[in-house]
């Protein structure tokens, strides 16, 4: 029984420390000062002049500074049928201890890098259908329970912000990175939710510790805010600071 206590605690520190070390030296190394990383256009998203439905995209990148070896941060952009631009909304830190607020709107480029890393598109839905889940998402931004907080670890941060809209808008079916540090993130006390996709259910305390299950998202376990996890539809694995793997 000793013995296999011991397998079991090797294998998670295997799963937990090599991950990292790996994010470590790929991630982790010399960082410029944020204001002179690229925040420009990723040249990702859809011209609006010449893409008239509406379209609701989700984009993730890796965090600035040492936060990148462990999390990315995300934001979610959206475009009426013919409307001539799309709008960003996305939670940031910076200002909220002065009193400013931790959603802002339009503050960079719909598909910029994030202090020079690039980006990544999460969710693409476009059609007539989106119209409808726009105003969903209005809503859900409107009613997100953390207007004027911002905390890095364990939330509520930006991926706390995009968790919930996903799970007030679970027509999205959104499927949050696996690096995404504060999804999990229930906040007032909560203690059970349901996943950011919609299609399953989690148990979370204060983002730090808890499980989830659900068709889109698999089998997660969170453990301080890192995930380890296994999809078994999308034949992948998410690993801490590395996040999926698999062939889809």
């Amino acid at each position: 029984m000793r013995l296999a206590r011991m397998l079991w605690f090797g294998a998670l520190m295997a799963v937990l420390i090599v991950p990292l070390l790996w994010a470590g030296l790929v991630h982790g190394g010399a960082v410029r000062h944020w204001s002179q990383a690229r925040w420009d256009s990723a040249s990702l998203a859809p011209d609006p002049a010449t893409t008239p439905e509406a379209v609701v995209q989700v984009y993730a990148a890796r965090a600035w500074g040492w936060k990148g070896v462990l999390a990315v941060h995300s934001w979610i952009v959206m475009k009426r049928a013919g409307a001539p631009a799309f709008e960003r909304y996305e939670v940031v830190g910076w200002g909220v201890g002065r009193g400013a607020p931790a959603i802002r709107r339009n503050m960079r480029p719909i598909d910029g890098f994030w202090a020079g890393n690039p980006p990544h598109v999460v969710l693409d839905r476009r059609g007539p259908e989106v119209e409808a889940l726009i105003d969903q998402i209005d809503a859900a931004i409107a009613s997100y329970p953390f207007p004027d907080q911002y905390r890095t670890w364990p939330g509520p941060n930006s991926n706390t912000f995009v968790a919930h809209i996903g799970r007030e808008v679970p027509a999205l079916g959104l499927d949050m990175p696996a690096l995404a540090v504060g999804k999990d993130y229930l906040g007032n006390g909560g203690l059970l939710g349901r996943t950011p996709s919609g299609s399953g259910f989690q148990v979370s305390l204060l983002g730090l510790l808890g499980m989830s299950i659900g068709r889109i998202e698999g089998l997660e376990i969170n453990l301080l805010g890192l995930t380890i996890g296994i999809d078994p539809l999308g034949l992948a694995l998410k690993l801490p600071g590395v996040g999926r793997l698999g062939l889809t």
